[in-house]
């Protein structure tokens, strides 16, 4: 479901109009808004630190309005282009198996690309490469934006 920028809290309508975050989560959000976005980093150091799973932080963010930007992957977030990720010119045998072992419904969750650039020790944008390579999307987004 896209939602419209300023509209994210209508992901969460079954929450109900009252649901409120935890006030943990959206102090430390708000310490991090920088014009009305937060990084995906910021994001997963949030989510670290307080020791809260990147969708209950990605909730808060669209509860409060918050876009995100800088996604990790390179996928989306940034000014022109908007996508840095460009396609890997070659994929390692090693990357591709480990990509395709973790593909759900011909896709490959982000929280998967992290576990597998982390597995790897490499930096995840290039794992986001290889897939652009292979021609897969990656998809969910453990925020939510996509």
């Amino acid at each position: 479901m896209r939602v419209e920028k300023g509209r994210f809290k209508e992901k969460h309508a079954s929450a109900g109009a009252g649901f409120k975050p935890a006030p943990e989560i959206a102090l430390a959000v708000k310490q991090k808004i920088i014009n009305g976005t937060v990084s995906c980093a910021d994001a997963a150091t949030i989510a670290a630190d307080l020791h809260k799973t990147m969708p209950e932080i990605g909730v808060v963010l669209d509860i409060l309005e918050v876009s995100l930007t800088k996604c990790q992957l390179g996928l989306f977030g940034y000014e022109n282009p908007k996508k840095i990720v460009t396609p890997a010119l070659s994929v390692e045998k090693e990357m591709e198996a480990a990509i395709t072992k973790g593909l759900l419904n011909g896709r490959l969750p982000c929280n998967s690309a992290w576990k597998i650039a982390a597995e790897l020790a490499l930096p995840k944008i290039q794992v986001s490469a290889a897939c652009e390579a292979l021609k897969i999307k990656i998809k969910p987004c453990q925020l939510g934006a996509f």
